[in-house]
């Protein structure tokens, strides 16, 4: 498992949304727009109803999550993160992930605008790989 540095947690905190990349029966590609940040050491996101994305993890957990920076003002290539790993799909739990997140992709002090929905599902992703281009990628060559 890789160390999650500095440069990723504060990319992540800067609220960017994901591409998640799951594996469909016949091996082709399946993405979806997610909102994902950290829990420890594990990728979170959520799912207030079952979809898709979640029948494929639970037929093959391998996953890739591509994330790309909101703003970006230098020179070469626009930053971005790429994380792999095993995804674990749990049920209930889903409204406090996208409580947890909402700071990050809403605003300070925000919680999930609605409020009545289903316990849906929380996805935890061990990280297996990060890669980009970015602080983080200095950081982990250093």
């Amino acid at each position: 498992m890789p160390t999650i540095t500095r440069g990723v947690r504060d990319f992540l905190a800067t609220g960017p949304l994901a591409h998640l990349v799951t594996l469909d029966s016949d091996g082709s590609p399946q993405i979806t727009l997610v909102a994902a940040g950290l829990d420890g050491d594990d990728l979170v996101f959520a799912s207030f109803t079952d979809q898709h994305k979640l029948d494929n993890i639970r037929r093959d957990p391998r996953v890739a999550l591509s994330f790309q920076a909101k703003e970006y003002a230098g020179n070469g290539l626009h930053p971005y993160l790429v994380i792999e790993g095993r995804g674990r799909v749990s049920d209930g739990g889903a409204l406090q992930v996208m409580d947890d997140l909402a700071p990050y992709y809403i605003g300070p002090g925000a919680t999930f605008p609605m409020r009545n929905l289903p316990p849906g599902y929380v996805t935890r992703v061990t990280i297996e790989r990060v890669y980009g281009v970015g602080p983080w990628r200095e950081e982990q060559a250093g």
